[in-house]
């Protein structure tokens, strides 16, 4: 459907980008993206993928806001305390765009809700803070064929890579689940961390949606706050992989 006034009003900076235009932009209105985690990562990449026009946006998180979020969690503000994140998130959004399509999942994600939540979707993002939540993910989204993005903080380090399932190195193929460090006590992050790992994830989602740019398939960004240094890591699938090896 051809862009309204408003629509061209309001996106005129992506119409004047040769990769995106028109075209592009009535596609990113026609696709759906579901965030999962509404914390540190998923506050940046929800807001900026509804800042770019992405028509569809699935956010799930089964936590209320507390006080110590705030000092990261961009979505939420002190008048949110005690709320479901994603209620306080969708309210948030809502004020950007309106006419977005917002779906909310107060719970968290499960092997049994998987399969049927993901089929809704185009590409998943992993804004998830624990390792029991991002092997799942992994797992459903292999399962189910979904394109996903993976980041992970702590303290003033960030890490984040794109995975096309069964054709590019999966998160399993670099991390181990028997390998996971039991739980610490939260270290960090510097609250400006998330933000820059969160709209990489939002780049990703975008690139993938509209076919442009090169990918971060096969390829770790590691960035570090202290020092400003990037760095790729590139990766291989593993044959031996539990999830995807052929092995």
């Amino acid at each position: 459907m051809p862009l309204n006034n408003l629509q061209q009003q309001r996106y005129a900076r992506h119409l004047s980008l040769q990769e995106i235009g028109h075209k592009g932009q009535e596609k990113l209105i026609q696709s759906k993206v579901l965030v999962v985690g509404m914390g540190g990562l998923g506050s940046p990449a929800a807001f900026y993928l509804a800042a770019a026009g992405v028509g569809t946006i699935g956010l799930m998180d089964g936590d209320v806001v507390e006080l110590s979020n705030l000092q990261r969690q961009i979505l939420h503000t002190t008048g949110s305390m005690g709320e479901m994140k994603v209620g306080s998130a969708a309210a948030r959004i809502k004020e950007l765009d309106p006419v977005l399509e917002l779906i909310p999942y107060p719970y968290r994600l499960t092997a049994g809700n998987a399969p049927e939540i993901l089929g809704g979707y185009d590409f998943i993002i992993d804004a998830t803070d624990n390792f029991e939540s991002k092997f799942l993910i992994a797992k459903a989204c292999h399962a189910s064929a979904k394109p996903y993005s993976h980041a992970g903080i702590r303290q003033f380090f960030g890490q984040t890579i794109t995975v096309h399932p069964a054709k590019t190195a999966c998160y399993c193929c670099i991390f181990h689940e028997e390998e996971v460090p039991a739980p610490k006590f939260p270290a960090g992050p510097i609250g400006a961390l998330p933000g820059v790992i969160g709209s990489i994830q939002a780049i990703e989602a975008i690139k993938f949606l509209l076919s442009i740019g090169t990918p971060l398939t096969n390829t770790l960004l590691t960035f570090d706050a202290l020092s400003m240094d990037t760095r790729k890591v590139h990766v291989q699938r593993d044959p031996f992989c539990s999830l995807c090896g052929k092995e």
